[in-house]
């Protein structure tokens, strides 16, 4: 499994450079530049910071925020010390205010990608129920069901068996889980399991074939809510053939 997503890391790295990049701009500005104008230009590229990567980035621009306001834009200069008061309460605020505008900022991004993730899924959905009730070939939604899967679970491979229930793959459940034999595996903290993992496909209680979904090896496991889609399009291929009966494969 991948370790810190590169666009965390791109955060931590403009948490740690951003603040005093900025601070030191304003060094020639900073007689003229009142203290809480200098503070409220940071806090902009705290939420910047913020908004680009996670509550922990956010954070840790606040900090370096501060630490650079006080070493470059309050006297004594160049030092690590503040000698007025007001200085202080500014370079305090700012830590404050940067903790919480980095938080609210990381909430919005999160919920804005939960947001996209959940309308393409829908879309994804809702085209696959549109094509098992436009066509007469159940194998055309099947295909149509391998490509979506590949690309909703970032797999290498995705191949359907028609009928058969041949040997003892690991499962994906209809609670988004996998099974190995009879335990249920770990798919957030131990990735996917070694080999292809079956979903079945069944319409009204019949069972017609299976999904053998073969994941990219190290690849990170899909998030519970793709894996619950997943199943969701197996079972309107399940359905399709249902419907229409499955093609016979020799």
């Amino acid at each position: 499994m991948s370790g810190f997503p590169l666009r965390d890391s791109a955060a931590v790295a403009a948490a740690l450079v951003g603040p005093p990049a900025v601070a030191g701009l304003l060094v020639p500005f900073r007689t003229d530049l009142t203290s809480t104008n200098a503070a409220l230009i940071l806090v902009v590229v705290v939420v910047a910071v913020a908004a680009i990567g996670n509550r922990a980035a956010g954070a840790l621009a606040a900090l370096s925020a501060a630490v650079w306001f006080d070493f470059f834009l309050t006297a004594p200069y160049e030092r690590f010390t503040i000698g007025d008061r007001d200085d202080v309460q500014t370079a305090v605020l700012l830590l404050v205010v940067g903790l919480v505008v980095s938080q609210l900022a990381a909430r919005a991004r999160r919920l804005r990608v939960v947001a996209i993730t959940d309308a393409g899924h829908l879309a994804t959905i809702h085209d696959t129920a549109q094509l098992a009730r436009s066509t007469t070939s159940p194998d055309a939604v099947v295909d149509h069901v391998r490509g979506e899967l590949t690309r909703l679970l970032g797999l290498k491979g995705c191949r359907f068996e028609y009928g058969t229930l041949l040997g003892h793959p690991p499962r994906l459940e209809q609670d988004g889980g996998v099974v190995v034999g009879r335990r249920t595996w770990d798919v957030e903290r131990r990735g996917w399991p070694q080999g292809e993992i079956e979903l079945r496909a069944t319409g009204n209680g019949h069972y017609y074939g299976r999904f053998m979904l073969a994941p990219a090896p190290g690849a990170e496991p899909a998030p519970l809510q793709a894996r619950l889609v997943a199943v969701t399009l197996a079972d309107q291929a399940g359905a399709a053939m249902a419907t229409t009966g499955p093609k016979e494969h020799g």
